[in-house]
């Protein structure tokens, strides 16, 4: 084998897979796993652990893997993180774990993120759990949100043994995970469950269909109800819009309805009843992982997809596998493009879109350049279906309902992100509620943050 490159991972053919809504890619099989966890030199300064926001000892789990020990490596990716299954899947390891890993500087990262999910897989598959708290502890803690961030928290203070309990405002749990990302990425029944699942065996009690704020508050919860401390991992789930002329046209879709409807409520399969309108020619405005993700998942019924992105290919924020997979679908993508109105028909139905052409400038207070509009360049699009994915940010539900906890002009959550900690006492928050809108394995190390910070207060007291 040429130890400069990764062991090739198998999928389904681009063609193919653009009409069904199975998972693209199948992943490493036994012997797949074992011929690539032999590339990882173990290094003894471990780049890819500071990488991991949830610290997993990678090393660790890819020697056990090498020597054939899956149950071992299960248990070791189990001491730091809850969802393995999921991380393999939907962690940008190119950036984090991956993007520091030696073998990387002259060849091929190690492809620790396959790994994983070998790893999780082959554990589901023989019915290996993570293992559970030896000691109880007397104190209770109320989690918001069943999302990763919630996910995580939860299930490590149920490892140190708290008593924990999930409220969640959907009829089922996993956020983001079950609502936002679509099955050919990441199978519901498959995956996600079983990781929920595994949270579940350790004590952890689920509560679906409770708004916080609604249903009850987080003062309530503590001064009636006996919890001690609580987490907020809410997400991120309110869209943002451009406010240009015709966005109320029928036909114009938030990315995060337009996912909800087809993913937990199941409107792509013909046995469901959730309507979905299935649009012939779809554009989806926005050039980050949601994006992705709804385009695949229009193009999957049945339309033209294009994506429409102001700034340069270099720019997009999407994980660059999303991107090539987008691409490989036939997904067209308008890059340097940006849209100024969207056009109706007389019966209110959108009918195409009108977009200019831009150019890159000076870079912006994030860094990225600038795209400016170049005069004279305005086309139109002949569409029947915006999808909108500008980015979300948190519902100002729970915050406005809670005495005592502060939030920033985003509506987004005060928090410490050492430990979670809010301006409210026994109150923790951490993941899109605080951040606003990132990624799944960004709010886990969050919820791992918190869950040590509840712990310290807990213990102090």
């Amino acid at each position: 084998m040429d130890v400069l490159k990764k062991v090739p991972v198998r999928e389904q053919e681009p063609k193919v897979r653009a009409t069904n809504f199975e998972e693209v890619c199948y992943g490493y099989d036994q012997e797949e796993a074992m011929e690539e966890s032999t590339r990882c030199i173990n290094c003894k300064n471990a780049k890819c652990v500071t990488g991991c926001p949830v610290s997993i000892n990678i090393p660790g789990f890819i020697a056990k893997v090498k020597e054939g020990n899956f149950e071992e490596a299960y248990q070791i990716i189990s001491e730091s993180s809850a969802l393995p299954a999921v991380c393999g899947r939907v962690c940008p390891q190119e950036s984090q774990c991956e993007g520091k890993c030696i073998r990387g500087i002259k060849g091929e990262p190690v492809s620790i993120g396959k790994l994983e999910r070998f790893v999780a897989d082959w554990a589901r598959e023989h019915g290996i759990k993570p293992q559970p708290a030896k000691e109880k502890k007397n104190h209770k803690v109320a989690v918001i949100g069943s999302g990763p961030a919630g996910l995580t928290c939860a299930g490590d203070l149920a490892k140190m043994g708290y008593d924990v309990t999930i409220f969640e405002a959907l009829h089922e749990a996993g956020g983001v995970l079950i609502y936002g990302i679509p099955e050919f990425r990441l199978p519901k029944q498959g995956v996600v469950e079983p990781e929920i699942e595994n949270v579940k065996s350790l004590g952890v009690k689920i509560e679906t269909d409770v708004v916080i704020g609604k249903a009850t508050t987080i003062d309530e919860l503590m001064d009636e109800e006996g919890f001690e401390a609580v987490f907020i991992g809410s997400g991120a789930g309110l869209p943002k819009f451009m406010g240009i002329p015709g966005e109320n046209a029928n036909g114009v879709f938030s990315a995060n309805e337009y996912l909800t409807r087809n993913n937990l409520m199941k409107a792509f399969r013909e046995d469901h009843d959730t309507p979905i309108f299935r649009g012939k020619k779809v554009a989806v405005v926005g050039g980050g992982n949601v994006a992705m993700d709804a385009a695949r998942t229009a193009l999957r019924l049945g339309a033209e997809v294009h994506i429409v992105y102001r700034r340069s290919e270099e720019e997009l924020p999407a994980r660059v596998e999303e991107v090539h997979h987008a691409k490989e679908e036939g997904i067209i993508f308008d890059l340097l493009t940006n849209p100024v109105e969207i056009l109706a028909d007389e019966n209110g139905w959108v009918k195409g879109m009108r977009c200019i052409r831009m150019e890159l400038g000076e870079p912006d207070a994030s860094g990225r350049r600038r795209p400016v509009e170049i005069p004279g360049s305005e086309f139109e699009l002949a569409l029947d279906t915006v999808i909108m994915s500008l980015g979300t940010s948190p519902n100002p539900l729970i915050s406005s309902t809670t005495e005592g906890l502060e939030v920033n002009r985003w509506k987004c959550i005060v928090a410490d992100e050492n430990n979670g900690k809010t301006t409210k006492e026994g109150v923790y928050a951490g993941g899109d509620a605080v951040t606003g809108a990132a990624t799944v394995i960004l709010a886990m190390g969050a919820g791992k943050a918190a869950a040590k910070g509840i712990d310290e207060y807990l213990s102090g007291k």
